[in-house]
């Protein structure tokens, strides 16, 4: 399928409009329209908060009737079915569209391609697959928990140049500087939930929620905690929701916990620890799409080990701290070369003074 200047423009202009929704869209994916008639935009839109109206419905009202002729840019297949709001496909077609241009189709395997069949069945002209690369990118976490049945999980971490992450007793506030905690929380604000381990409540009190940027949704905060040890008085437990999973039926424990405001839930696995992937499927049901996990390099090394990290977030200090001092990751030792980790490096820039990197596990 060949597309022209023109589509290429629009639709990263309407990839534009959906990047606004980071921080706000979730569970929803993030999706932008622009209704173009003539050579000229005649209305944009993004999605928004989820519950209110989708990208297409807030580019139809910008326009009205010049949206009549119009091609429609829309980062996602517009939804063929009613769910919190009416199908944006049929919002289309009632509006008098000539054509409409998606980026991709729904990851969702119960609804692609629905929206497109609904629009090529009133006689629209459909083309898919303009800038995909870049509209899955966007919305990676939805797409994971649409084909995955689980979240994408961004492990996120702070180490010297020597790799290490905190001092052998436990001290790592802090190895980085300001500009790259404030950027480490804008990552925060556009994941859905926020994971750490009960080391990390032990060692550090933290909040693990949004501080340093400006948002109007905080992420849900779980802790892997497999023997409930998280006191009464964690800051984590105060200032929004909260989930703790543990791997020990303890009903005094639990009821304690709950009343102090925590979602208890007991996945246990056979070595009486959490059952991660089974956490992670949990949090799938419950809508999240982009884990961002925070925690001490035992969780770290579990997550990695289970192979349910998508992708890490490094920030490199320029120091070095000593070879006593924890590392990244609670690894096994290799005997060889061939078995390690490789990476592909995404991106890699300086954020103040340190190194900030982007790879996922090959």
């Amino acid at each position: 399928m060949s597309f022209t200047a023109v589509d290429h423009g629009m639709m990263a202009r309407a990839l534009q409009l959906a990047e606004q929704g980071l921080w706000t869209t979730s569970p929803n994916p993030r999706v932008g329209c622009v209704l173009v008639r003539d050579g000229e935009i005649v209305g944009q839109g993004w999605h928004q908060k989820a519950g209110e109206p989708h990208a297409e419905v807030h580019a139809l009202r910008a326009a009205g009737e010049r949206a009549r002729g119009a091609t429609a840019y829309v980062t996602l297949e517009p939804c063929g079915h009613f769910g919190r709001t009416p199908p944006c496909a049929e919002a289309l077609i009632a509006a008098g569209v000539g054509r409409v241009v998606t980026a991709m189709s729904d990851p969702n395997p119960l609804v692609a391609g629905k929206g497109l069949a609904l629009l090529q069945a009133a006689g629209i002209a459909t083309a898919s697959g303009l800038l995909e690369n870049e509209a899955r990118e966007l919305n990676i976490g939805f797409v994971s928990r649409m084909t995955r049945g689980r979240p994408w999980l961004r492990l996120k971490a702070a180490a010297s140049l020597d790799g290490k992450t905190a001092l052998q007793n436990g001290l790592s506030q802090w190895i980085t500087g300001p500009d790259a905690r404030r950027d480490g929380h804008a990552w925060r604000a556009r994941a859905c939930a926020i994971l750490t381990g009960f080391g990390t409540v032990r060692d550090d009190d933290p909040q693990l929620n949004v501080r340093a940027v400006e948002t109007s949704r905080q992420p849900l905060r779980v802790v892997v905690d497999s023997r409930l040890e998280t006191p009464l008085t964690a800051k984590i437990l105060q200032g929004g929701p909260v989930l703790l999973a543990g791997a020990v039926e303890l009903p005094e424990k639990i009821a304690a916990l709950r009343a102090a405001g925590a979602d208890v839930l007991i996945l246990p696995n056979a070595a009486g620890k959490v059952e991660l992937p089974a956490l992670l499927e949990e949090l799938a049901r419950r809508g999240i799409n982009e884990v961002h996990a925070e925690a001490g390099f035992k969780l770290n090394g579990s997550l990695m080990r289970a192979g349910l990290v998508d992708e890490l977030l490094l920030y490199l200090a320029p120091c070095l701290i000593g070879d006593a001092a924890n590392g990244l990751f609670n690894l096994p030792a290799l005997t060889s070369l061939e078995s390690k980790q490789q990476l592909q490096i995404r991106d890699l820039r300086m954020v103040g003074n340190d190194i900030r990197i982007l790879a996922r596990p090959v």
